[in-house]
């Protein structure tokens, strides 16, 4: 389950006991040690948490005192999770996360660890982003991304993701007309639902786009997904009809798949003419030199890479099999020729399809 600031908080900042309590009610119910059910909990509010006590009337703009509003808000956040589940004989154990951790495949494998460990033990983990030393990664998308690589990194059996409505709108939801959208089979019923709607409380930074966004990611990976209020979250985990729901996709996208296309970095680009964007997304066969026109940035054999159109409009993400400092002279050339001058190394792929997601633009 995933809850953001303003279910946890007020508008001026400062944790909402009753709030919390509330949910972890419903959490503790649902992963009660007869039901043989575990939870794991997603859980913005650091930032938020610490506004008040540092006598800041609102977020800030400025990273260093998000940060420091993070510091002090996240022994907060925890400590009102740990003494709400104590209530309940349940233990909480603080796991903190940056988009490193979900980028780098030692780190990811390492924070599964932690988490079945922990789960293992009977305890619930409460996850978060490591707001105090992150830079760019505090505008990750209010934690619903990250919601959506730790279910599939659990293999969990449903995402609850908690908004401030019911639920996903084919509008406003207080426009008249509008109506709450009960299911979602494809991500693709949604094109012409607006969704690029910002949270209301003032002390978040997502809104409706990361949460569907999010619910794409988890449904591509073979997770359900609820989509509802903090209000209604008994009745997600007690699986009564509720919110939003996102059907799990028919074919389950392979793990590494989609830690390279939403928990991967890339490290350079590739610039590919038209014939090479088009058997890249519409063959979905491998990148030949023969179709790249240009590389930017450093990285080496292994890395992900974007790869773009003469637009600059990315397609597609790699591993790629070459340094940055080779490429340039293997640029518009076919395989064979590189192999005749340069060795039967230089005879093959710089990004093969097996290491290729492509991007949905």
């Amino acid at each position: 389950m995933k809850v953001g600031s303003s279910s946890l908080t007020t508008a001026a900042g400062g944790l909402d006991a009753d709030r919390v309590d509330a949910l972890v009610d419903a959490l503790a119910t649902a992963a009660a040690p007869e039901g043989g059910r575990e939870v794991v909990l997603v859980s913005s509010g650091a930032i938020a948490a610490g506004l008040a006590p540092l006598g800041l009337p609102r977020r800030p703009r400025d990273l260093a005192r998000q940060q420091a509003a993070a510091s002090v808000g996240q022994g907060l956040l925890v400590a009102r999770y740990t003494a709400s589940f104590a209530r309940y004989g349940r233990r909480v154990g603080q796991v903190l996360l940056t988009t490193d951790d979900m980028s780098r495949r030692a780190h990811y494998r390492n924070a599964y660890r932690t988490l079945e460990q922990l789960l293992t033990m009977g305890a619930v983990p409460v996850v978060n982003e490591n707001d105090t030393v992150a830079t760019d990664e505090i505008r990750f998308g209010d934690n619903d991304r990250l919601a959506a690589l730790v279910a599939h990194l659990v293999r969990a059996d449903l995402l609850v993701l908690l908004s401030d409505v019911d639920g996903l709108y084919d509008g406003h939801p207080s426009a008249p007309g509008t109506r709450r959208i009960a299911e979602v089979r494809d991500h693709a019923e949604l094109a012409g639902v607006d969704v690029a709607r910002p949270g209301s409380a003032g002390v978040g930074t997502g809104g409706m786009a990361t949460k569907v966004e999010a619910a794409r990611i988890a449904a591509a990976a073979g997770v359900p997904v609820v989509l509802t209020s903090a209000v209604h979250a008994a009745d997600a985990l007690a699986g009564r009809p509720t919110g939003t729901y996102f059907h799990p996709a028919a074919r389950r996208a392979r793990g590494r798949l989609l830690w390279l296309a939403h928990a991967s970095t890339p490290q350079g680009v590739l610039v590919l003419d038209d014939g090479a964007v088009q058997a890249v997304v519409g063959r979905r066969s491998s990148l030949l030199p023969a179709g790249i026109k240009a590389v930017e940035g450093s990285f080496t054999a292994g890395d992900p890479v974007e790869l773009h159109d003469t637009a600059g409009v990315p397609v597609a993400r790699g591993l790629v099999s070459f340094d940055s400092g080779e490429i340039p002279r293997l640029l518009g050339r076919s395989t064979r020729d590189l192999a005749r001058e340069l060795g039967p190394a230089y005879e093959r792929e710089v990004v093969h399809r097996d290491d290729l997601v492509v991007l949905h633009t």
